[in-house]
Formats: C-alpha cells, sequence, structure tokens
C-alpha cells in the first residue's frame, strides 16, 4: 500500500501492510460481489489529489483484498459478510504518505459485527503485534503498537498508532504509522498516515482534517 517514505521503503510498507487489516478483518473470507453502485458509493468516499494541496503525486490503486489476521491465535469469522464496493487511494510527499481505502457492506448490521470481530475485540491489537513484528523483520524494532484516543468523526471512529525504529545508513530513525478506522451505516473507512516521529505534529494535525474530509463524504 506504501510507496516510499524518505529511503524506508519496503520496511514501512510491511508495517503498513501488516496493520491495515485493523478494520478489513479477513477479506478473503467475506463474499466478494461488487455492484456498480457499491463501486462508485466507495470511489466516491476516499482521498483526491485535491485534497491534500501542493507537492504530492498518487491517485487511485487497485485495494488488496487478501489480507487476513497476521496470527494464527485469532481468525474472526468473516463468511457472514458482503462487501459490495472497495476503493483506494495513496499519496506521497517527502517525508509524509497518506493512505484511504473504502469498503462498502451489503447492510449496516454487517458493518456493526465487522468492527465488534477487528476492531473492538481484545485478541484485535496483540495479534497485529505479532505479525508487526514479524513484517518489520531485522530492519526495525516495534516500539508499540496501540489504540489512542481520537475525534469522534462517524458513528464507529477508533485511532491506533505504531511507531518503530528503523536501521538507515545514519542511525535508527524513529518512524510512526497513525490509522483511523471510521465505519457509518454500510460504509467503512480507513485513514492512514505515515512519516518520521520528528513530524509527529505535522502528522497527527493532517490526520484530524482528513478524517473530517473522509467523514463528510460518507453516504447512508
Amino acid at each position: 500500500m506504501l510507496t516510499r517514505i524518505v529511503g524506508l521503503g519496503a520496511v514501512v510498507a510491511a508495517a503498513l501492510v501488516a496493520a491495515s487489516v485493523v478494520l478489513a478483518g479477513n477479506p478473503a473470507k467475506e463474499k466478494i460481489a461488487f455492484t456498480a453502485a457499491g463501486q462508485a458509493h466507495a470511489k466516491a468516499q476516499v482521498l483526491r489529489r485535491a485534497d491534500l494541496g501542493a507537492g504530492w503525486k498518487g491517485g487511485f490503486v487497485k485495494p488488496d483484498l487478501t489480507s487476513s489476521m497476521p496470527c494464527t491465535s485469532y481468525r474472526p469469522k468473516q463468511s457472514d459478510l458482503v462487501l459490495i464496493g472497495a476503493s483506494e487511494t495513496t499519496f506521497a510527499k517527502p517525508g509524509l504518505e497518506v493512505d484511504t481505502e473504502a469498503q462498502v457492506l451489503e447492510s449496516p448490521a454487517m458493518v456493526r459485527r465487522d468492527w465488534q470481530r477487528t476492531v473492538l475485540a481484545a485478541q484485535v491489537i496483540p495479534c497485529l503485534r505479532v505479525g508487526l513484528v514479524k513484517a518489520l523483520g531485522s530492519k526495525a524494532k516495534l516500539v508499540s503498537f496501540r489504540k489512542v484516543a481520537f475525534p469522534h468523526m462517524l458513528t464507529l471512529t477508533q485511532g491506533f498508532r505504531l511507531v518503530a525504529n528503523v536501521t538507515t545508513q545514519s542511525g535508527l530513525v524513529p518512524v510512526e504509522i497513525d490509522f483511523v478506522a471510521m465505519g457509518s451505516g454500510r460504509n467503512e473507512i480507513t485513514l492512514t498516515l505515515s512519516g518520521l516521529a520528528a513530524a509527529r505534529a505535522s502528522i497527527h494535525a493532517a490526520e484530524v482534517h482528513l478524517a473530517r474530509v473522509l467523514a463528510a463524504r460518507v453516504r447512508p
């Protein structure tokens, strides 16, 4: 899902891929039944370049619907969910990356079930920590991954934060990846911002602003 952030490349990308299943759960086991309306609905709810200002590059990418919880100890049920639309955009500029994904399920009840299983369940954070340690490998060390407070944007809203020390030629570089998971009606939205921990204030300010933009686009 990521391209590069100031040369940290694959290490950060691996961390993001492992953690991005927070809201999506295990799409490989849910029914994929895209409809024209569902696809249009999802596409309308992700970020565009115009939302970000100058200096950003990127656009629409194909959503990865094959992720699963990265541990063997927790396998949330997904077979009773039907995905009718999915869309994703990713953008980057020096020092920062942002990724947004919108998924539209067949009914609001499915979103509530998915949220309970893949965001609120006590097993989620420990499971993701296991996967992140594996994904980072020897080039980086996971410092922390936890839920964090975040302004309530939609009916369902939860923030997450990953901090890792990445080994580079110049020494250890602290990296931060913030995730915001939101849900309302039939819609599931994830917003991910990543960059150097030194830019933490900019990352936090941007994620609140962009989350408000996304929340305003969510349709019934």
